[in-house]
């Protein structure tokens, strides 16, 4: 079976889209493709990958309330290809959002079934993410918990010939354990997702949420989005940027 996996963010690097993706992918056996929908030069390269595939995964970001421009344009493209070469694909989306509700993302959910609809394709739902990039925030802490620990085996190695530092590993598992439940309500629904992919069944849409307590979440991400500012010139880019003289 294969199975062609579509990133539709359009960051290069760092997407929550590309996370989740690559999660869904880690539950499914068979040829997997993965491809980026970034502009229009891509389109003509993933709808080939479609020809002798079975089953296409949508990651998409959700932008006020619907679906990125850029991949519309790819759908009305899509649309036309399908129904000329006649293809039969289940079509399923892993649809997030910033905010923290899960559901959010159901308008995207239902224009991607109107989409299938038209295209005669099977739509079989997916699973809408909310808290999205704090969610994908914890996977650049995992990595950075992987090198604190080989950094501190090292130096226990070198200094007491210690290959198992036990506060090592005991700070990494704790870390480890707390990540994983953030992510638990995803993996749970991604994994549930990935057994209706290989039987080619409807998953039905689910939602679900990184498993904080709002206010908790209100707190981070308003932190999160200020030093993002900050750093990237957001706060005081209207300030310094080139004035138009008035008419």
């Amino acid at each position: 079976m294969k199975t062609v996996f579509i990133n539709c963010s359009p960051k290069k690097r760092f997407c929550a889209s590309s996370y989740f993706l690559f999660l869904e992918g880690l539950f499914l056996r068979g040829e997997k493709v993965r491809e980026n929908l970034r502009t229009k030069a891509d389109h003509d390269r993933i709808l080939a990958q479609l020809q002798d595939a079975q089953t296409v995964v949508f990651g998409v970001p959700l932008y006020v309330d619907g679906i990125p421009s850029h991949v519309l344009s790819f759908l009305e493209k899509m649309e036309a290809f399908c129904r000329k070469k006649e293809l039969r694909l289940n079509v399923y989306v892993i649809a997030n959002n910033g905010f923290i509700e899960g559901k959010q993302n159901e308008p995207l959910m239902q224009l991607f079934g109107h989409f299938c609809a038209r295209a005669g394709l099977s739509f079989c739902g997916g699973v809408g993410v909310g808290g999205g990039v704090m969610l994908n925030v914890t996977r650049i802490l995992f990595v950075v918990q992987v090198g604190l620990l080989l950094l501190n085996t090292v130096l226990s190695a070198v200094k007491t010939g210690d290959f198992f530092p036990a506060a090592a590993w005991s700070s990494f598992l704790e870390n480890a354990g707390i990540l994983l439940f953030l992510n638990v309500g995803v993996l749970f629904y991604l994994i549930r997702m990935a057994r209706c992919i290989r039987k080619g069944s409807d998953s039905g849409k689910r939602y679900t949420r990184i498993m904080v307590p709002s206010f908790l979440f209100i707190l981070f991400a308003d932190i999160f989005f200020i030093i993002i500012s900050v750093l990237q010139g957001g706060i005081f880019r209207g300030w310094l940027s080139k004035k138009q003289p008035e008419a």
